[in-house]
């Protein structure tokens, strides 16, 4: 009985094959789709290389821009101005004369101290005579050597006299030569403060003018205290290179460190730093916001790429490597150094390898890739 049940099952799954064998073209389910399954859609990015170069540490900050030299012109003695000879916004020498005051109340003067001492002078020429004749009568005894001794204190008096005439003179030539301004510097002259015939007063502390040297030029800027040792280190290899870079990171200039402020800001936490750049473009200009880059060190032959083709995940950095095949693969790194820029990967990564610098956010392990310069720009 056990056999012909075990036969049974038998002819049963045999026969059962041989109808679905035969009936799954007529089966809608059991149907085989005769339309192929479509083709993996290729996800645009952008891409760059992994490249073996040296590359430059820095320190970066905001900075202000300041005159090397910036003085105000003010008047040193009171009157009217007569004359001003520079034009606002051009550039001014050393020594030439930029306002004029009327200088007819100090010629006066002059004139007069010059006279004062002539009389003075007359005066102690006749005295020196009287001493003189007084001298000799007294060693005749014809007078008393008191009368001598008083005409030699006059003569001393007057001597002193025309001494402080002299005094007087050389005040008012003073006095009429800061009728003439001079600028004391090179520099450009910014926007007059007075106008021609106004009255002006040494008092005043308005000024005419401001003259600003800007050739060279110097670059204010705090770094965090942390910084210090740092820059010290390197300031003791020699000159420590600093670039000057405007608000979209384009450098604009290059100087030298100058400065290294003598105590650290309590309230901030900062330490101030000044630069000299030699400026002869004139792209620097006082009150002028600069980014500010300070070269520390430069890593010769170290594998560098694109910062912002590093991702973070739980794991930590990682980065989307482009295979010959298009296929990306996430492959964790070690990053030794990461700038605004760069970052310089110490293990995880061959040079010449390509990477995902754009476009990461739309793939994952495995996902196939179009590279693109701008994956916004591709089609579809």
């Amino acid at each position: 009985m056990r056999k012909w049940t075990v036969i049974g099952i038998l002819l049963l799954a045999a026969g059962l094959a041989l109808y679905f064998g035969t009936a799954r073209g007529s089966i809608p389910f059991l149907a085989q789709s005769a339309v192929p399954r479509p083709l993996a859609i290729a996800v645009p990015v952008s891409a760059a290389p992994a490249q073996r170069r040296d590359v430059p540490i820095y320190l970066t900050g905001i900075g202000t821009v300041q005159a090397y030299n910036s003085v105000l012109m003010k008047s040193r003695v009171d009157g009217q101005i007569v004359k001003i000879s520079f034009s606002e916004g051009k550039d001014v020498h050393a020594g030439d004369v930029l306002v004029e005051i009327d200088p007819r109340p100090f010629e006066a003067a002059l004139n007069q101290a010059q006279a004062n001492k002539l009389k003075d002078e007359a005066q102690l020429d006749n005295a020196r005579l009287d001493l003189d004749r007084l001298t000799r009568l007294v060693a005749t005894n014809a007078v008393s050597k008191q009368q001598a001794d008083t005409a030699r204190a006059l003569v001393a008096q007057l001597d002193a006299t025309v001494k402080a005439g002299q005094a007087l003179i050389d005040m008012a030539r003073t006095q009429l030569d800061y009728t003439k301004i001079h600028s004391p510097i090179d520099g450009r002259a910014g926007t007059r403060l007075i106008d021609i015939g106004n009255m002006i007063r040494a008092t005043d502390t308005g000024g005419i003018v401001t003259i600003n040297q800007i050739n060279p030029i110097y670059v204010n800027f705090a770094l965090p205290a942390d910084s210090l040792p740092l820059v010290r280190a390197r300031a003791k290899d020699g000159n420590v290179p600093v670039v000057a870079q405007d608000s979209n990171l384009v450098d604009l200039a290059t100087g030298t460190l100058t400065v290294i402020d003598n105590q650290v800001n309590a309230a901030t936490g900062t330490v101030t730093y000044k630069a000299t750049f030699a400026n002869g473009d004139q792209v620097l200009w006082p009150g002028q916001f600069v980014n500010v880059r300070v070269e520390l060190d430069i890593r010769r032959d170290v594998l560098a790429l694109p910062v912002r083709a590093v991702q973070q995940g739980p794991d930590g950095p990682f980065v989307f490597v482009v295979g010959q095949n298009r296929i990306v693969e996430k492959r964790p790194i070690k990053v030794g150094l990461l700038s605004k820029t760069t970052a310089i990967v110490d293990a995880g990564l061959q040079a010449d390898e390509i990477v995902v610098t754009d476009g990461q956010y739309r793939i994952q392990n495995g996902t196939l890739v179009e590279i693109f310069a701008n994956p916004a720009e591709a089609p579809g």
